[in-house]
């Protein structure tokens, strides 16, 4: 947000100092709704990025295959599970599935069609970098990765550094097989989602026992997962089956939040106090029951320096209501009213959404309020108000 400090001269001479305009340009922050990863602020990023492979209604899905799911002992699945074209699904009871079993339906079969066109813009990526197949006891970061035998294997830990950017995007591409040794896992840092990484297999994928793993498997065949095998993200077979024993796989969502780029507060003298409308901020959530939306304000510092700063505590914010809302939930704004507002001296619970249903989102449009302090001297002032949500 920007502000500029402009004299404005009465007859008498006398040269209070006065507003003349207040922009606040928001950075936005989307964090990752998953309780493991840190918040992270999101910083432009130099190179250039890639996208996140979209999945439609496939994203409703922690397990889908297309002929079969098989299943022996006490899996737990959080998402949906489905067969497409198949039907067959075996060793799966109701209560193993927080979520909605599809056999062969409608949801299915669109599912299945999503699925073949995600496989198909994930292999058209082109790749950044060409790595060794033992990926266990290294780090990447953010880009697009095949390896010259065409297959992956992880043995230890693969780390994936998002350096501070929560939108990083990982994509693993093997040609063939992607095959985790017993015990092994991946660990996300510096911002990285589970729901940001990918692992395209050009035919099988096999989860060693015990083994964890973050991301989305969008395997061309079949995914074999062993006893104890835990995986944060999906297991997609295009083709073949899926094969589970003793498993826990639970879907990520995919959380995000946006809003206007700039406001206007108008202009006023030093001692007033100035309020506006920052915009609409959705928050949209896919498969995520509960999030929480927060707010701060860096404060504004005179650009070019040799100034006082008007602090954070200069402002005050409340969101008012949701408008709209979709999905079912129980959505509360941190502040109702005017008469509710809160100092950005602190970061602020600016929304809340519990109980919600797999897809949801909410809108609303807050209010910035800033007393303008009478040490404010003419010229711009920038600051930054920052929305996040996790």
């Amino acid at each position: 947000m920007s502000l500029s400090l402009e004299p404005e001269f009465t007859q008498s001479g006398a040269a209070p100092r006065r507003w003349t305009s207040l922009r606040l340009p928001l950075t936005l922050v989307a964090l990752c709704a998953a309780a493991l990863v840190p918040a992270v602020v999101h910083a432009p990023s130099a190179r250039a990025q890639t996208a996140a492979v979209s999945l439609a209604s496939a994203a409703n899905f922690a397990v889908l295959a297309a002929t079969t799911v098989t299943n022996t002992g006490a899996t737990t699945v959080t998402g949906d599970l489905g067969v497409s074209p198949g039907t067959a699904i075996t060793g799966v009871s109701p209560g193993q599935v927080a979520g909605t079993i599809h056999a062969g339906d409608g949801v299915a079969a669109q599912a299945h069609t999503d699925l073949a066109a995600a496989y198909g813009d994930a292999a058209a990526r082109p790749v950044t970098a060409t790595i060794s197949a033992e990926l266990g006891g290294t780090t990447r970061t953010p880009g697009v990765y095949d390896s010259a035998p065409g297959t992956f294997g992880i043995t230890g830990t693969l780390t994936l550094d998002a350096q501070g950017d929560p939108n990083a995007v990982f994509l693993f591409k093997a040609e063939s097989t992607l095959v985790t040794a017993a015990g092994s896992g991946v660990a996300l840092v510096g911002g990285a989602r589970a729901s940001s990484v990918f692992w395209l297999v050009g035919s099988s994928a096999t989860l060693g026992a015990d083994s964890q793993l973050r991301g989305t498997v969008l395997a061309s065949t079949s995914i074999t997962v062993s006893a104890g095998v835990t995986v944060l993200g999906r297991l997609l077979a295009r083709d073949a089956a899926i094969t589970l024993d003793t498993a826990a796989i639970t879907t990520v969502g995919q959380l995000s939040i946006a809003a206007d780029p700039a406001a206007d507060l108008g202009s006023g003298v030093p001692g007033e106090t100035l309020s506006g409308k920052l915009g609409p901020v959705t928050v949209d959530a896919d498969g995520l029951a509960s999030w929480t939306a927060t707010v701060s304000l860096s404060g504004f510092t005179r650009d070019g320096g040799g100034q006082a700063p008007v602090p954070n505590t200069s402002a005050g914010y409340w969101s008012g209501a949701a408008d709209p809302e979709v999905g079912s939930g129980t959505f509360t704004p941190g502040q109702l009213t005017a008469a509710q507002a809160q100092s950005l001296g602190l970061a602020r619970t600016a929304f809340t959404m519990r109980s919600g249903s797999a897809v949801t989102s909410v809108t609303w449009n807050p209010t910035l309020v800033v007393t303008v302090p009478l040490s404010a001297t003419a010229g711009g002032y920038t600051g930054t108000v920052t929305h996040s949500v996790a």
